[in-house]
């Protein structure tokens, strides 16, 4: 780590919250409908591009299950590794099933990919706890709707420090590589046990606090480092950095145009949705969203930080960005690309978990580009849920889907952990549907 680090004096910048703060700039409605429930901990609602029009409904606790193209919820399991995850807390907990990916050519090799919480790995340090596992699966030849459960191959193994920052989607790039999100170990400011110096999101040196890209095709090893990749060849970086600089990137997706969005959960002022490029440093923990950052006192932001890495790179603001008045953490969606509402074209659809941890009550979000904005914000504004009294969602959102149409769902579930059988997957529709 090596560079010339310039601190400047600078207000923190202070985006324009008024259509976030303003109940009467409550708009548009959007309607819910109910496509499946009796989950735990609903994680991703996802197509196999397959042709089937089968969706894929993941699960915390480590049960994938299958809604036909008819809309009927199968009984029996797609894939089950419970038995393979460490074990995960009811009350709350950020480890467990937390991403698949299908192949891009699915529908001709079955090969698929899954992202999960083992238990720490025999050569991890002592006292952390757990090892987030890479796998690589076949579906069964003699049922397309099972997982061949012996045909796991472990591609990658990063062990984690604290329970929580464990990222989670998983997803294939329109250029065919696998792109794989890494919390920054856990904990809280980046610092503590398992932590480096200056923080394990700006160290290169640790796979943490980073956006990963790997080529999964070269059947003579377990991944290869694509060569186009932002630091191969560079001493002090790991070859699979696509992006770095960031605290708990657990949502991602890409748009039509190939625009890679990242929602990293903030920590107690700042939520923020970035739009990651290649080689980019993102700024935890130097900054919060574009505000400044002190490890020593998180409840503040302060005047004055650093602009840049340590590289002496310029740190890249998020697209959006927003506090904690009456918000936890923010839930990365899509780019709309579907047909239903056709005002959401081009507009990203996301959303807030809660207004706190004791219940559940999440806003749906929705994202523009600004002109007007000096730092390149996007506005955000909050929808009115149609038929509901208080125009919430009223539970924990965890999550949001797309299908083959570009469609939308948003995942959510009463309680806070995983537990409990009222996780609930809704399709967004107009408010008349």
């Amino acid at each position: 780590m090596v560079g010339e680090v310039i601190v400047t004096e600078e207000t923190p910048v202070k985006p324009n919250f008024a259509k976030m703060d303003d109940p009467q700039a409550r708009d548009p409605l959007v309607g819910l409908k109910l496509v499946a429930d009796g989950s735990q901990a609903p994680m991703e609602f996802i197509s196999a591009a397959d042709g089937t029009g089968r969706m894929f409904a993941v699960d915390q606790t480590g049960v994938v299950k299958i809604v036909t193209a008819d809309g009927k919820l199968l009984d029996e399991p797609f894939l089950d590794i419970s038995d393979q995850m460490v074990e995960i807390s009811p009350s709350y907990d950020e480890r467990g099933l937390l991403g698949l990916a299908f192949h891009p050519n699915f529908a001709q090799n079955g090969r698929l990919f899954v992202f999960y919480s083992a238990p720490l790995r025999e050569e991890a340090p002592s006292g952390w706890s757990c090892t987030n596992r890479l796998s690589e699966f076949q579906v069964s030849a003699d049922d397309p709707n099972k997982v061949n459960m012996s045909s796991e191959k472990v591609l990658l193994q990063v062990d984690k420090p604290q329970m929580n920052h464990n990222a989670g989607t998983i997803t294939f790039g329109p250029d065919g590589y696998l792109y794989i999100p890494l919390g920054d170990g856990g904990g809280a400011n980046d610092v503590g046990e398992g932590h480096a110096p200056d923080g394990n999101a700006q160290n290169t040196s640790t796979l943490l606090g980073k956006i990963l890209r790997i080529d999964v095709n070269d059947a003579s090893t377990s991944y290869s480092i694509p060569q186009d990749n932002p630091f191969v060849g560079q001493k002090g970086f790991f070859p699979e950095i696509w992006a770095y600089g960031l605290r708990n990137p657990w949502r991602i997706s890409f748009d039509a145009d190939g625009r890679l969005f990242v929602s990293d959960a903030g920590q107690n002022l700042w939520e923020e949705v970035d739009l990651v490029t290649k080689g980019g440093n993102y700024g935890w923990n130097i900054r919060e969203g574009t505000n400044c950052f002190d490890p020593k006192n998180p409840n503040q932001s302060p005047a004055s930080c650093s602009d840049k890495g340590a590289l002496g790179e310029t740190l890249i603001n998020p697209v959006i960005e927003y506090d904690h008045n009456n918000r936890t953490v923010v839930v990365g969606g899509y780019i709309y690309q579907g047909k239903a509402i056709l005002d959401w074209s081009g507009s990203y659809i996301f959303g807030d978990w809660s207004s706190s941890f004791k219940k559940g009550d999440g806003t749906l979000l929705i994202g523009s580009p600004d002109q007007a904005s000096s730092q390149n914000l996007w506005s955000v504004t909050p929808m009115t849920i149609a038929g509901s009294a208080n125009g919430k969602v009223n539970a924990f959102i965890r999550a949001f889907g797309q299908d083959d149409e570009g469609e939308l769902y948003v995942l959510t579930s009463d309680q806070a952990g995983p537990s409990g059988g009222t996780g609930k997957i809704y399709k967004l529709v107009a408010p008349s549907s």
